[in-house]
């Protein structure tokens, strides 16, 4: 089995996501071993490396130098959007396979230079879209698949929390589309099925809102085969709040399914009773074989590093990433133009 020497770039809070992944699933253990960390506050790099127990580990400020001493053959991107582009780019320049934290880039045209940069290099660069790993998305797209409710024609998602971080975040623009939205619009894409064609979406930042801009948006997108997805979200929604992964509601040609987010699944197709409202018949959203063995973070990488064993790529590699990440920006157009987004380009 071949071990990969891999650099963290990046060492904030979302950072101990990754290692906690690493420390905790054997399987990605054994694969992976950190040989360096970088941030530009090394000693905040040093504080991560001791908390978990990364005492071999080098501790540096520049990336390139790392890779240099250390000939690193992955680099975990959890560096903050704006500086995205340059750190994987100078990766893939070094021959390293990528994993980074979401956003994919700070542009769409970062975006596809970084496309182009991965396919010059004929080295994987992939993103963590971990809510895909999550047992209830999963189990969504399967009972889509079956057809039980019959052709998919609408995907809605309920996204309201009040989560109050502090720092980076409180004073990003487009908070919640750039930030956060982006791990509901590519399930929703995965669950469906379906292609992106078009978007609509009005963002606001409501009163009482402890964010810089746009804590709160709402976007209808056109979906292939004639489908729809709506989405409404507030990052400063106090009261009834809804799952971390959102409220669905899947509409079909036969019936309707409900996830609140967490464990309560709800599935109804229609009767044969006669009338103005016809009644339901309920039916169940079975578990997957290997419900158990989605683990988020873990499984992204595991299936990262599959991909570098089989050259295969990973189920979110750059290339599909971006129709996530075309969402996101064309959310934010249409939002500051209030014109609908073409989505198909």
């Amino acid at each position: 089995m071949t071990v990969y020497k891999a650099v963290l770039c990046g060492c904030g809070a979302m950072a101990k996501g990754w290692l906690r992944a690493l420390a905790t699933h054997p399987d990605v253990e054994s694969q992976i071993q950190i040989v360096g960390l970088v941030d530009l506050d090394a000693a905040a790099a040093k504080a991560l490396a001791d908390e978990f127990g990364l005492g071999d580990a080098s501790i540096g400020t520049d990336l390139g130098a790392m890779l240099d001493a250390t000939g690193a053959d992955l680099v975990f991107d959890v560096v903050v959007p704006a500086a995205r582009r340059a750190v994987v780019s100078l990766a893939l320049s070094r021959g390293c396979h990528v994993l980074s934290e979401k956003p994919m880039a700070a542009s769409m045209e970062e975006a596809r230079e970084l496309l182009a940069l991965a396919e010059e290099a004929g080295r994987i660069h992939a993103i963590v879209q971990n809510r895909r790993y999550i047992s209830g998305v999963r189990r969504m797209r399967r009972f889509i698949e079956s057809g039980a409710i019959g052709a998919l024609t609408a995907v809605h998602c309920d996204f309201f929390l009040a989560p109050h971080f502090g720092g980076f975040r409180e004073a990003m623009q487009n908070v919640l589309l750039l930030d956060m939205a982006i791990h509901t619009f590519d399930a929703a894409r995965f669950v469906s099925g379906k292609v992106p064609q078009s978007v609509y979406c009005v963002e606001s930042n409501p009163a009482g809102s402890w964010y810089a801009h746009g804590a709160a948006a709402n976007a209808i997108f056109t979906l292939s085969d004639d489908a729809v997805f709506t989405y409404r979200g507030s990052w400063c929604a106090e009261g009834e709040r809804t799952s971390w992964e959102s409220a669905w509601r899947l509409v079909g040609s036969k019936g309707m399914l409900t996830w609140d987010g967490e464990e309560t699944f709800t599935a109804a197709i229609a009767g044969d009773t006669p009338g103005l409202l016809r009644g339901t018949t309920p039916v169940e959203v079975p578990h997957g074989e290997h419900d158990e063995q989605t683990h988020g973070h873990a499984s992204v990488l595991l299936d990262f590093l599959r991909a570098i064993e089989t050259g295969e790529g990973p189920e979110t590699v750059s290339r599909d990433n971006i129709r996530s990440l075309s969402m996101v920006f064309g959310a934010i157009e249409s939002a500051r133009t209030g014109l609908p987004v073409d989505l198909t380009a």
